[in-house]
């Protein structure tokens, strides 16, 4: 009877030790089969904050006291998330194989993005990575950007690509928190949410040329007059109090337009009209672009705007293959290309970064406490490779009459804009840690 119990009890310790020796070997296959890209970022500790109370949806908080901290993976000082490549993402969740949401998952997408709902047949476009040349660009961290952002506020100022960009970040904040709609207004086009336990709020107010513009009395004339040294009220007058303001603009600019300065007219573009000089498209949007900024970081004599202006440069206007937009131009690529940017999309970008860095060195010139910072957003090189991101004829039933419709201009939901909150994120990030502002 002894000899039993005793062979029984050395069973049962084999046993044990078996187990305990399977599971310290799957967790050190879990952790080899890792993407070994993870392996080259520190962790970084970022301090997390707790607003004392809650400001006004449109008002900027006052320094929120600290927290505890959260450990996120950032980019490295030298990196230029903006150039790279696109890459096949592999399986695995931390190498975006997967999309980070669905249309079934976020409700914040709209009819014209929604290329699942429509029934796009190839979904291979969403399994790409942008990898920058020097680095590797981190998943979006929901609950990091939220911290980042606790006790904060953020505009959208633009046309719908704007928006667009709005919605892919409440998309990808979906995992941590739905917002509450506070909006002043029923149009959609001035939509405000509020993240109510993370204390942020999001806003977008549509001006596709962030100027004053008004339409022909003829719309079906399509011709626009610009006051092209008159900010638009529509944002101009609401942003004042938002500690970051993401701007951008260019796609309106193709259209039919007058430029008035200083209360004359001084030329168009493609307007056909007897005695006006025809002027380029970039001469309205240097202008345009150029006041808008001015506006922003003129502290109490512009905007009142003292936080952060994050320009984002044009989304590509060059994805239209095989005829105009409205001359059967559409959209079918289903991966990356290797283009580059040229033509009309590298003479926009000249200009967006050339009236960037004037207004950054005037700002640096003012030098004054309460004149707004900048940041460049520079997205173009990498959205100019990703034709196959776009609805084409996804983005509705193939019955129904549209303005556009195949549409090479807005972004499938899920899809490679999502790639644009990446960066911000890392925008946010490393300029914590470089002091250079307070998030």
């Amino acid at each position: 009877m002894k000899m039993l119990l005793f062979a029984s009890r050395a069973a049962l310790s084999l046993t044990a030790a078996l187990a305990v020796a399977v599971v310290v070997l799957l967790t050190a296959s879990s952790r080899s089969r890792r993407p070994s890209f993870l392996r080259r970022y520190e962790p970084t500790v970022v301090a997390t904050s707790l607003p004392s109370a809650a400001p006004p949806a449109y008002s900027r908080s006052a320094p929120p006291s600290p927290t505890p901290t959260a450990v996120v993976a950032r980019v490295p000082r030298d990196c230029d998330i903006f150039r790279g490549e696109w890459v096949p993402a592999t399986d695995g969740d931390d190498d975006g194989a997967a999309p980070y949401y669905t249309n079934a998952t976020c409700g914040e997408i709209q009819e014209h993005q929604n290329c699942m709902k429509y029934g796009r047949p190839d979904l291979g476009f969403l399994r790409w990575r942008w990898r920058p040349e020097r680095c590797e660009l981190p998943r979006f961290d929901a609950a990091a950007f939220m911290e980042v952002v606790r006790g904060r506020s953020m505009a959208f100022v633009g046309d719908s690509l704007a928006r667009n960009h709005m919605q892919s970040l409440m998309c990808l904040l979906s995992k941590v928190e739905n917002p509450k709609d506070v909006s002043t207004t029923k149009d959609p086009e001035f939509r405000t949410v509020r993240y109510e336990s993370h204390n942020f709020t999001v806003a977008a107010f549509r001006s596709p040329y962030l100027v004053t513009a008004n339409q022909s009395s003829d719309p079906a004339g399509g011709m626009w007059d610009l006051y092209l040294d008159e900010p638009d009220a529509a944002w101009a007058t609401a942003v004042a109090g938002f500690d970051y303001v993401v701007v951008s603009t260019a796609n309106w600019f193709n259209r039919p337009t007058m430029f008035h300065e200083a209360g004359r007219l001084v030329g168009c573009h493609h307007c056909l009209v007897p005695g006006v000089a025809d002027l380029k498209r970039t001469y309205s949007l240097r202008a345009a672009l150029r006041t808008a900024l001015r506006a922003l970081t003129a502290g109490a004599g512009g905007a009142g705007f003292d936080g952060t202006v994050i320009v984002r440069t044009l989304s590509p206007t060059s994805h239209f293959e095989g005829g105009e937009w409205n001359k059967g131009g559409d959209c079918r690529r289903t991966r990356p290309t290797a283009a580059r940017m040229a033509g009309l999309d590298l003479d926009f970008h000249t200009v967006q970064v050339e009236e960037f860095r004037r207004a950054e060195a005037a700002a640096a010139a003012a030098a004054s406490g309460g004149a707004a910072r900048l940041l460049l957003m520079d997205t173009t090189a990498a959205m100019v490779a990703r034709a196959d991101g776009h609805p084409s004829r996804y983005g509705h039933w193939a019955h129904e009459k549209v303005t556009l419709y195949n549409d090479c201009v807005h972004w499938c939901l899920p899809g490679p804009i999502d790639v644009w909150n990446e960066m911000l994120l890392q925008m946010l990030l490393h300029h914590h840690r470089s002091g250079e502002f307070s998030v």
